[in-house]
């Protein structure tokens, strides 16, 4: 945004898990994750293996810094000079720090986007963050906390579904004959019990999925969840391990990788994909090609300017559709919780 632009008291914020991008934040992010637990030894060397193989850190906070700026950017040559914010759950810039400097900056109003396109429990603690935050802002009584609209899902997003949908068309033509390549849809896994609790998660999974199938003309689809934690309990499935091995003894051996959960490349793309997935694939005869992460992508950034704008375009408290005003959220419950459940969970970021 250049200095001489008339800025509004509106704001977006966009929220992410965050994730450590050197070796030595490693213990302190995870034991964050694990609620002030820290991982076990063997646990901490495995994770550590993991960052080392991918280049020593993940890049997850550094390209939401880049959507950060891309975004304003785009809603800066739509004629809106909005101040866009990032904050990060489990590592600096901490949401709670970014929301008291919002309100520093004079911020009045601000939409409240989860880099997590699909609504589930896991949120909630997004939701939290904020919340305490305005909490802290409105004890000290100087001033009344900003307003925050919270976007509550993006799943169907049209410029969202076109993204995605353009991104794995570009890994289907590495291929000789694009038309007889299988295409698998992934996502973050959760504890299994989320869907006897109604959450919402894994139908608008297969609703974001069926889009972008459809926006591809494919006749059938796969879906296959990836990156569970270790909390001694079934997590959602199928596993995307597994399915690469049925596939495989189905006589399949071109097959396209299209994460619909994750929005920028970090640990559970870079290894859970790249590494751990192609492993397989390659130890049972599939060649694999990963559609590449959205990131800034320029028409993933136009959508997520469109949501910030529907937000703030909200009357008052009022929602906007697809977002909903800022009642307080629920304490931490179902998967939120899971990557505290065990003294040998393995947590994973999820956004």
């Amino acid at each position: 945004m250049t200095a001489d632009a008339v800025v509004t008291a509106d704001a977006v914020l966009l929220m992410a898990y965050g994730s450590p991008d050197r070796l030595d934040q490693v213990e302190a992010y995870y034991t964050d994750i694990r609620r002030g637990s820290p991982p076990p030894p063997h646990l901490l060397e495995e994770l550590l293996g993991r960052y080392r193989a991918i280049g020593g850190g993940s890049p997850l906070s550094r390209i939401v810094e880049e959507q950060r700026v891309a975004v304003e950017a785009e809603l800066a040559a739509r004629g809106r000079p909005i101040r866009v914010y990032a904050g990060m759950r489990h590592i600096e810039p901490r949401i709670g720090r970014i929301v008291e400097g919002m309100a520093d900056d004079g911020v009045e109003r601000f939409a409240a986007i989860a880099l997590a396109p699909q609504k589930s429990s896991n949120a909630a603690g997004y939701r939290r963050a904020v919340d305490a935050a305005l909490d802290a802002i409105a004890a000290l009584g100087a001033a009344a906390p900003p307003e925050a609209v919270f976007v509550d899902s993006w799943h169907d997003q049209p410029r969202f579904i076109e993204a995605l949908a353009e991104t794995t068309r570009e890994a289907l033509a590495r291929f000789p004959d694009p038309a007889t390549v299988r295409v698998m849809f992934t996502a973050h896994s959760l504890p299994a019990r989320v869907v006897v609790e109604g959450d919402p998660y894994p139908a608008e999974l297969a609703a974001t999925a069926a889009l972008v199938a459809g926006r591809l003309g494919l006749a059938s689809h796969e879906f296959a969840f990836q990156s569970a934690g270790r909390t001694g309990e079934p997590w959602l499935g199928p596993d995307i391990l597994d399915e690469i091995r049925r596939l495989a003894a189905e006589g399949v051996r071109e097959l396209v990788i299209r994460p619909v959960g994750f929005v920028a490349d970090h640990l559970e793309v870079l290894y859970d994909i790249d590494i751990e997935a192609q492993a397989v694939a390659r130890s049972v005869g599939v060649h694999i090609e990963r559609a590449r992460s959205l990131n800034t992508d320029p028409v993933f950034i136009a959508g997520l300017a469109d949501i910030a704008e529907a937000a703030l375009a909200s009357p008052g408290p009022g929602p906007a559709p697809g977002t909903v005003p800022a009642p307080r959220a629920a304490p931490a419950t179902t998967a939120d919780s899971a990557t505290a459940a065990a003294p040998e969970a393995a947590p994973t970021p999820i956004a």
